[in-house]
């Protein structure tokens, strides 16, 4: 009989089995792979970590809590986890990115810049907004290493006596005598409490779940510079997030010794977890290269690779994280939305206090289960 059971092991069910078993639960954490793994959405070799939070402000207490997690888990693993570079938010001024961020960032006193497009280009040379552009610089954004990120999750959770089990795919779950049983293909498990942080997998373990959730296909690309590759080092290139024509997002990062990696934000395709086409057309790729024209053309090299991943998504953008309204003993921690990576420490306190009923300390209202 465990305290509690969480299945699926990406990050933010790393982050919940590592705070679970530092608090002297008795833990069990199941992946159908061996995390860090490449199938779901805690991949990459990047992921943005920003305070000006344009989604909307009240991310923003739970983002700098997130930020203090991180730098303890560095410090408890000596492994480096943060990398900061500063961030831009680039659009015109009434985007919603560029006012979002402004907005969060006036409301919590967080300390930024407005800069013109031509105080960005000859600030960072690699990027080129257009004249009607404007940007947000926040100084604290940065980037995050996701596979570094969940091996220290993992280990810690190891550390503090958790219960892993990879490559043990879940057959079932159901309600027992006020707890829940587990069925997958080696055993049967028991627990007093479910997790489920399984990311584009939580449909099929939550079939009621289905219609309010979208698993949404997303690639990442990395491509060579073409020239002045100095302007992306981590030193002279920030993380990037661009609003334009509308509503399409285009993001990259400085190059990590890998290449140049560039991505859309949203408007991808609609799939499954199983069905997800992992190939990249030659299409998707001359698409990425219309937006690298416009905005890092000197990143518009030889593409280096292109690799798959998977945003989980509510109707709303938010987070879902909250009990099962039939089953008080099973916990929801999908879907994060295609912004959740960079949360993972506060997400696993806010959920270790909901298993425990402690009082939240974080307005959690926008996650709730609607």
């Amino acid at each position: 009989m465990f305290d509690v059971i969480v299945v699926g092991l990406g990050v933010t069910g790393s982050a919940i089995v590592r705070e679970a078993a530092r608090r002297g639960m008795h833990v069990a954490g199941l992946d159908l792979y061996t995390p860090p793994h490449a199938f779901g959405s805690s991949h990459g070799e990047s992921r943005i970590i920003r305070e000006a939070y344009f989604e909307h402000p009240a991310y923003v207490p739970l983002v700098r809590r997130a930020y203090e997690g991180w730098r303890e888990l560095e410090a408890a693993t000596g492994t480096r986890l943060l990398l900061g570079t500063g961030g831009l938010m680039i659009g015109r001024p009434d985007s919603d990115l560029v006012a979002g961020a402004r907005s969060s960032a006036d409301q919590h006193g967080l300390h930024y810049e407005m800069l013109t497009a031509a105080e960005v280009e000859d600030r960072f040379p690699a990027l080129r907004p257009e004249r009607d552009m404007a940007a947000v610089w926040e100084p604290r954004a940065g980037i995050l290493l996701p596979e570094a990120c969940i091996a220290a999750m993992l280990a810690q959770a190891r550390s503090h006596g958790a219960d892993l089990r990879f490559e043990e795919p879940i057959e079932a779950w159901r309600p027992a005598g006020g707890g829940v049983r587990v069925q997958t293909g080696q055993a049967e498990y028991r627990a007093r409490q479910l997790v489920i942080a399984a990311g584009a997998w939580v449909g099929s373990l939550l079939p009621d779940l289905q219609t309010r959730l979208r698993v949404e296909r997303q690639v990442l690309y990395w491509f060579d510079c073409t020239g002045n590759a100095r302007a992306f080092a981590p030193d002279h290139c920030p993380i990037h997030l661009w609003q334009y024509d509308g509503r399409r997002f285009f993001y990259g990062f400085p190059d990590l010794g890998h290449g140049v990696k560039v991505a859309f934000h949203h408007d991808g395709a609609t799939t499954t977890a199983g069905a997800v086409q992992r190939d990249v057309a030659p299409g998707e790729v001359a698409d990425i290269r219309s937006a690298m024209r416009r905005f890092v053309p000197d990143a518009d090299g030889p593409l280096r690779r292109a690799v798959v991943c998977l945003y989980t998504n509510t109707l709303d953008q938010h987070f879902l994280i909250d009990r099962h309204p039939a089953h008080r003993q099973v916990l929801v921690a999908s879907a994060c939305s295609g912004h959740g990576f960079k949360f993972g420490p506060a997400i696993g306190e806010v959920v270790a206090d909901l298993i425990e009923d402690r009082p939240q300390q974080f307005d959690i209202t926008l996650f709730r289960w609607r």
